[in-house]
């Protein structure tokens, strides 16, 4: 089965720039209430999550007491904003510059005595707030047929509601200019609506089967499907992944996905994993077997034990200590219990569904828990006997990282800004580049310096990239992370600046005798964070767990390169 994803899928910029004003409203809002007059967008998920936030859709003025009323995308009519402000709350219009752009032009004609007609559905609360601003002079029609019932008038403007139809626009204009000659006639429908409806009409001519993920309630989403339908190609129109299980996609041989304005990006990526998770047992025998391994070992976190173990390996050798198991070993079982744990306790975990580990770590909960906490067990007798050092600095990253989701006076370190990228980057660095040196002697090497250096940046830039891919769902959990806090082009170019730095450590610390010249094959990882850069430019070509667990394969880089440093050294 081949699956394309639409560029044009998610988000728009009208509902983002919403989103975004409200969740920094709710991020420092304090003891005030916070209200959207009705729902902010038209997607339940996202409601709910804003919910959680303390963000409260109301349908009418009379529930909104006291505190903050964000004005939603759609706009809401002067009646109503005046009745809004008469409260004494403060108001925050979050209405999308294209409607707020059309109110305009409406306001402008209706106060030159044209009758305003609107073509859109009535019902809409975006057709509603464009009614308002039409000092009563206006009307709304659906259909080119509803033109013939238009009495006579004398001036006549014609506006559309941003997210109708292209096609149906066109034909009811054309119907307008014949009845009124004379119509001022402006094309208002948003040109993120008409590239996505233009792109949904190629992908209908090229794929077998169509799935619409959005809101039932959303017209633009609603819209997608019923183009895609009239194209006569298999139309799914739905809200998540789950909804997939019933649908019979076995005449699919390929099938495009796209998603309505105000459709989340991880909710249309949940739909793109299960689609491909579902085909596992299509593809020919080996590509299936180590594509289905390799899936599992993103999916349960193995591959990050494994990755810790390279990287554990690479500080060895980038140090000149003899190549130790037992330390390896440490460096897997710490990082797989913490990060196991860590996923099991987070309060965000779970709350937005489909997420691609979601639904293992829900059926077999107790099987991970069970094996994470024998493999801190394991981590702690092996730091125990390779000396008192390395038992305590297993024992103080362990104890971090179990209390990094618990409450300790109100607070969790979970709360503090970037916490999780940097935890996470000196967690990884501790147990992989200091305890095998603590495990020879206290000292504290040039060469152990640099292995820590190296691993930071590696496990720093996976770290980040992945949640630069998750910004959207962090904010709306709440979780302050560096991409969310820097926002996602500086925390590119911070990337860039470390990884560079990095280069120049390495290179500077062989040439100064304090690593072997692995440090120039090293480099070969640090140059990969840029081709993750350029990966994460282009996740619409990936399913998100494939685009993690190519994030994750700078680890693996790094040991082969190692590995490949080491038998040749060896040969000479």
């Amino acid at each position: 089965m081949g699956i394309k994803l639409a560029e044009t899928a998610g988000f728009c910029m009208g509902v983002k720039r919403a989103v975004d004003m409200v969740l920094e409203i709710a991020r420092n809002k304090g003891d005030k209430k916070v209200y959207t007059y009705g729902p902010l967008i038209h997607n339940p998920q996202t409601i709910e999550l804003l919910r959680k936030r303390g963000v409260i859709p109301v349908d009418s003025i009379d529930e909104i007491q006291d505190g903050i009323v964000v004005i939603r995308a759609h706009g809401i009519s002067p009646r109503e904003k005046k009745e809004i402000r008469e409260r004494g709350v403060k108001i925050v219009d979050a209405t999308c510059p294209r409607v707020a752009s059309v109110q305009a032009i409406i306001k402008k004609h209706a106060a030159l005595g044209y009758t305003i007609i609107i073509a859109g559905d009535k019902e809409h609360p975006e057709v509603a707030s464009l009614l308002g601003y039409s000092s009563d002079n206006g009307i709304v029609i659906n259909d080119k047929k509803d033109v013939n019932d238009l009495p006579p008038y004398d001036k006549v403007c014609i506006v559309a509601q941003t997210t109708q139809d292209a096609v149906k626009y066109r034909k009811i204009t054309k119907e307008i200019t014949r009845k009124f000659p004379r119509a001022v006639i402006f094309n208002t429908i948003c040109d993120s609506t008409e590239n996505r409806q233009a792109e949904i009409k190629e992908l209908a001519s090229e794929m077998d089967g169509i799935i619409i993920v959005g809101g039932k309630n959303s017209a633009n989403t609603q819209r997608l499907a019923m183009i895609a339908r009239d194209h006569g190609t298999l139309t799914f129109h739905i809200e998540t992944a789950e909804e997939l299980k019933d649908a019979d996609l076995s005449k699919c041989k390929n099938i495009g996905v796209s998603a309505g304005a105000s459709t989340p990006n991880w909710i249309t990526e949940s739909v793109i994993d299960y689609l491909i998770h579902s085909q596992k047992g299509k593809a020919p025998g080996k590509l299936r077997g180590f594509y289905n391994l390799w899936i599992f070992l993103v999916r349960t976190d193995i591959a990050s034990a494994i990755g810790a173990g390279c990287l554990s390996f690479v500080s060895m050798l980038l140090q000149g200590l003899s190549v130790g198991l037992s330390n390896i070993l440490i460096a897997s079982l710490c990082v797989y219990a913490i990060h196991t744990i860590n996923r099991l306790q987070s309060r965000s975990f779970g709350r937005i569904r489909g997420s691609f580990r979601e639904e293992s770590y829900i059926k077999y909960r107790g099987i991970y828990i069970t094996v994470a906490m024998i493999s801190l067990v394991l981590a702690s007798v092996l730091s125990f006997v390779a000396g008192p050092a390395p038992f305590i600095l297993v024992g103080l990253v362990s104890l971090s990282g179990l209390l990094y989701n618990v409450s300790v006076g109100g607070r969790r370190l979970e709360d503090v800004p970037a916490s999780k990228n940097v935890f996470t980057a000196m967690a990884w660095a501790v147990v992989t580049a200091v305890v095998p040196q603590m495990s020879v002697n206290l000292e504290i090497t040039c060469g152990m310096v640099v292995a820590f250096l190296f691993v930071f940046v590696l496990v720093f830039s996976k770290s980040v990239l992945s949640d630069t891919i998750d910004v959207q769902s962090d904010r709306l959990l709440g979780r302050e992370t560096i991409p969310v806090v820097m926002g996602k082009t500086h925390a590119r170019t911070l990337l860039k600046g470390i990884s560079i730095f990095a280069g120049i450590v390495l290179v500077a610390a062989m040439y100064a005798g304090c690593t072997p010249s692995l440090s120039l094959i090293l480099l070969v990882p640090v140059f990969y964070i840029w081709i993750c850069l350029k990966l994460c430019d282009r996740k619409i070509w990936f399913s998100r767990m494939t685009l993690e667990g190519l994030l994750g394969m700078n680890y693996v880089i790094a040991g082969l390169s190692a590995c490949l440093w080491f038998v040749v050294t060896k040969i000479q």
